[in-house]
């Protein structure tokens, strides 16, 4: 159409036409609905916990569908003797940073003592829950799938002290954000720490309820001497195949730069930019885990150049740069114009997280800047990368000149055994 008769028409016209000839809207296809382990309780009125001694391990991601939270449930309904809380990394209540938690305290809606349970030995764990008097243990809180994530450790210490004490422990069970494929290299012993206690795969693959039922039998008899009294109230219509962007659950942010189910679905793979001191992993930004960016004299549109030229299954890159508001463990790039690339995932089901990031490594150890993050105070293991996947193999094979396939490669026979271990405590 020339412009002369576009002007002609009128904008009604031009937009009747335009509105003719466009493609009829194709509707996403509903939401499917779950019901969570906390949806179950309530629908049984609290009657696995009614007239029990009760601490809550949660944050703020233990909601029902209403957004309505485990611990104000509870309390209002009544049918619970006695309760407490205990919160994990970033706190109760969720305010804190990574590596940071809220203290105990009261809490002030519902009255009840709230304990710090970030970073707590099974030691202290033991002193707080006979501090609290409680004869149940309930975890409430929503993974997101990854080995580093620190939530599944808070559980597994916490199972450790309930077992020794003789405690009964119920796991709520909430769907795996980024579905219940396994990947990635396993955890070794001498890289255990608070991002990798035990040897499980990096990216699992397993609910919060089945990693539970795991630990229970794998590990639980030889640290705490026996297997604790453990139960999980299970989920109803979750498959292994789907991703929290196709559920009809409420996403709360599980840690402050876990915003949207996107950054979960990353996650598995650029959480290993925490272990690189030279490039940031957005935080602070509106994109954290899917910005990766250095300083911009150091890194260029190059690499974003480069990733799109391996043509990675389910995901494109885009020439990004942005301004971290928040260090991490990056100060230097702290308020400093960063260059990089932003992850776009075009195809959940085809997109591989680990496999993509190590794609990234590759590429960004290219540049003079790359260096990997080293603490000095842990001389025996000062890479941090190494802890967070499991052994010395990523780093020096990367620095070696290994390309990602020879990388991804070198884990397979640790994850065909793992898929193999965990068969029995799967649960859906």
């Amino acid at each position: 159409m020339q412009r002369r008769t576009l002007l002609a028409t009128g904008a009604a016209g031009a937009l009747g036409a335009a509105m003719t000839a466009a493609e009829p809207a194709v509707a996403a296809p509903p939401a499917r609905r779950v019901d969570t382990g906390l949806d179950r309780l309530v629908a049984d009125d609290f009657a696995t916990l009614a007239g029990h001694k009760v601490g809550i391990l949660s944050n703020p991601t233990g909601v029902d569908s209403d957004y309505r939270h485990l611990v104000d449930l509870i309390h209002e309904s009544g049918r619970v003797d006695h309760l407490a809380a205990f919160g994990p990394e970033h706190g109760f209540r969720g305010s804190a940073q990574a590596g940071g938690s809220e203290g105990t305290g009261i809490d002030a809606r519902t009255g009840i003592t709230v304990f710090d349970a970030y970073g707590a030995s099974q030691a202290k764990w033991a002193q707080m829950l006979t501090a609290a008097g409680v004869d149940t243990l309930v975890f409430d809180i929503q993974d997101v799938g990854v080995r580093f994530y620190t939530y599944i450790w808070t559980m597994y210490t916490s199972m450790v002290a309930a077992a020794r004490l003789g405690l009964r422990y119920v796991v709520l069970d909430r769907p795996n954000p980024i579905g219940g494929k396994a990947y990635g290299p396993l955890m070794t012993a001498p890289y255990t720490s608070g991002v990798g206690l035990k040897e499980i795969i990096q990216q699992h693959g397993m609910t919060v309820g089945e990693l539970a039922r795991y630990f229970n039998s794998v590990f639980l008899p030889t640290e705490a001497g026996r297997a604790v009294d453990l139960e999980v109230v299970e989920l109803r219509h979750w498959k292994r195949t789907m991703f929290a962007a196709d559920l009809d659950l409420p996403w709360v942010m599980p840690s402050p730069n876990m915003p949207t189910p996107d950054t979960a679905l990353v996650y598995p793979g650029t959480g290993l930019f925490e272990g690189v001191s030279s490039i940031s992993e957005g935080r602070g930004t509106t994109r954290p885990f899917e910005l990766i960016g250095g300083l911009a004299t150091d890194f260029d549109y190059h690499w974003s150049d480069r990733l799109n030229a391996r043509d990675l299954p389910g995901v494109r890159f885009r020439e990004a740069y942005f301004v971290p508001t928040v260090a991490g463990q990056h100060p230097p790039m702290l308020n400093q114009l960063c260059a990089g690339v932003e992850v776009k995932v075009v195809d959940r089901a085809a997109y591989d997280p680990i496999r993509t990031a190590v794609a990234m490594l590759v590429e960004a150890r290219k540049y003079p800047a790359f260096a990997w993050r080293y603490d000095s105070y842990d001389p025996i293991r000062p890479y941090w990368v190494d802890k967070l996947t499991g052994s010395t193999r990523l780093r020096t094979m990367i620095d070696a000149g290994a390309d990602v396939d020879d990388v991804v490669g070198a884990w397979s026979g640790e994850l065909a055994a793992f898929e193999r271990q965990r068969q029995p405590f799967l649960l859906y």
